[in-house]
């Protein structure tokens, strides 16, 4: 409690690190069946440098963003005079439709193309080719999660709940 960022920071450069060796490394343990009904193994090639810019996101952009995300959403509801159900339904809402999930999705995007030393016109065509289908894969997941997030995690936990289920 005494330095909730540097240990959001900490946790979310663990988490996405794990999360990135978990998505390199499943995709390999299931077998393929070609067009012949041959079982085709998946050649492993672990990308260091790809888990090393899942830490770095996650301890530099994401955590830190993310902590004061939380902290501004808490403000609003309680400014805001919500209680009961409303509180969990405002909080997603402002979440993924008005402000967070556009801003964080491009932000991923982008930082990960500057991170791969992509150009500033790369990296805004990469954001304009993907954002809209990360949104809608994203509303599908993380509204019901936000929804139970927030009416059952205190505001401080919030964030791992993200970083654990992420």
């Amino acid at each position: 409690s005494s330095r909730p960022v540097l240990t959001k920071a900490i946790t979310g450069a663990c988490l996405w690190g794990l999360g990135d060796v978990v998505a390199q490394v499943v995709p390999t343990m299931i077998q393929d069946d070609d067009s012949d009904g041959d079982t085709k193994k998946k050649e492993f090639h672990y990308d260091i440098p790809r888990t090393a810019r899942a830490v770095t996101f996650g301890f530099a952009i994401h955590a830190p963003l993310s902590h004061a995300h939380y902290n501004l959403l808490e403000w609003m509801t309680v400014k805001g005079g919500f209680t009961g159900l409303s509180i969990p339904i405002i909080k997603t809402v402002m979440e993924q439709f008005v402000y967070w999930s556009w801003f964080s999705n491009s932000l991923y995007h982008g930082a990960m193309g500057a991170m791969q030393g992509k150009n500033m016109d790369e990296i805004q065509n990469r954001i304009k080719d993907v954002l809209w289908d990360t949104q809608v894969a994203q509303w599908k997941f993380w509204i019901p999660v936000q929804l139970l997030n927030f009416q059952f995690v205190p505001v401080r936990h919030q964030l791992n709940v993200v970083l654990l289920t992420r």
